[in-house]
């Protein structure tokens, strides 16, 4: 098992510079401008998260869920900045899998306050007062 883990850690920088390496020789400075743009857009994604993190944090606090949840989304976005940044095709490929996985809520039920009906759904509670 672990003789796997070091042959997949030291093949894969390898498969990434020859199919940079191919696809340079194919495509020419297409592919740098590709890298150049793809790292922007992954310094773009972390920065946002970095600017957003601690309002989705609050968000979920505020409507009753689970902060862990607002946690995984907020690394994972940030997982997928830092593989964008990475230059290759493999590791943008990844960040690219890495983002379209949904964040599941794993069973969590939506907060008490939206599913709950009141006892007299037809009662309108108020005050009044007659004048004549």
């Amino acid at each position: 098992m672990r003789l796997i883990l070091i042959v997949t850690l030291l093949a894969f920088p390898i498969a990434e510079i020859w199919i940079l390496m191919s696809l340079a020789h194919q495509y020419g400075w297409w592919l740098m401008l590709y890298l150049v743009v793809v790292a922007m857009l992954g310094l773009r994604l972390i920065r946002d998260e970095k600017q957003l993190f601690s309002i989705r944090m609050m968000q979920s606090l505020t409507q009753g869920g689970n902060p862990i949840k607002a946690m995984f989304g907020g690394a994972r976005n940030i997982i997928a900045g830092i593989l964008l940044i990475i230059p290759g095709v493999m590791t943008d490929i990844l960040a690219a899998i890495l983002l379209l996985i949904p964040v599941n809520n794993h069973g969590q039920k939506p907060p008490a306050y939206q599913t709950e009906k009141a006892a007299n759904d037809d009662v309108i509670e108020g005050e009044f007062h007659r004048e004549d």
